[in-house]
């Protein structure tokens, strides 16, 4: 299927060493499909983002088989993802269960490059005994990815207790004067915690991609 308003990207994941992610927000169901077909013609694996539930139902059944999807996320694989090697060396921190559908867009995309990933969910600082009990085994990980919405004041408080990288994705949980994660992302970028890098509202896949150009600059894991 030709799809004249689509290009791919197909030289990017030699260029920068990340592949073109199709974010699906926005794109009608035709165009994911010829996108998906002219991958499966040259036989390319492609991470979608931000497929929505009632996009993927209206998908042909045959690349509805092809797509590893994932709800909450809303991601999907075309193609299989490799095979996870070593200790993960990347975290994942949610401040409270509202927050793990932008924390699972970040896990599903280190998963994708074949990262393994820690989880550590629901250690919001409300109660700060759910984040202390388990910090000997946050501070394991070089990279840390930090969701959370509200005030997010995670970010500053694991930023002032590791030594490690920590990435700040900011979510749009919260009510009223949150402003749909405007306040969290505020919160991060003003944040006293040096070092904080900040993503914007809601974009795991964006803070997944940082932490993998952290990897690289790292090295390979020994």
């Amino acid at each position: 299927m030709n799809v004249p308003e689509v290009r791919p990207d197909t030289g990017r994941g030699e260029r920068v060493g990340l592949d073109e992610a199709i974010f699906c927000a926005g794109k009608s169901v035709g165009q994911i499909e010829g996108i998906l077909h002219e991958a499966r013609s040259r036989g390319a694996r492609l991470l979608l983002t931000r497929l929505g539930a009632e996009q993927h139902a209206e998908m042909s059944a045959d690349l509805r088989a092809a797509l590893d999807y994932d709800a909450l996320s809303r991601t999907a694989y075309f193609g299989a993802a490799p095979a996870l090697t070593g200790e993960p060396r990347v975290a994942i921190l949610s401040a409270g269960t509202s927050d793990v559908a932008a924390a699972r867009e970040a896990q599903r995309t280190l998963l994708w490059y074949g990262h393994p990933v820690a989880e550590f969910h629901d250690i919001g600082v409300a109660g700060l005994w759910r984040l202390t009990e388990r910090l000997e085994e946050i501070r394991r990980h070089p990279v840390l990815i930090v969701a959370a919405g509200m005030d997010a004041a995670l970010a500053s408080v694991v930023g002032g207790l590791v030594r490690g990288c920590v990435i700040g994705l900011p979510t749009s949980v919260g009510y009223g004067v949150a402003s749909g994660g405007r306040v969290a992302l505020d919160a991060m970028l003003a944040s006293c915690a040096p070092g904080l890098a900040v993503v914007n509202i809601d974009n795991g896949y964006g803070a997944a991609c940082i932490a993998l150009r952290m990897l690289r600059a790292f090295g390979p894991q020994t």
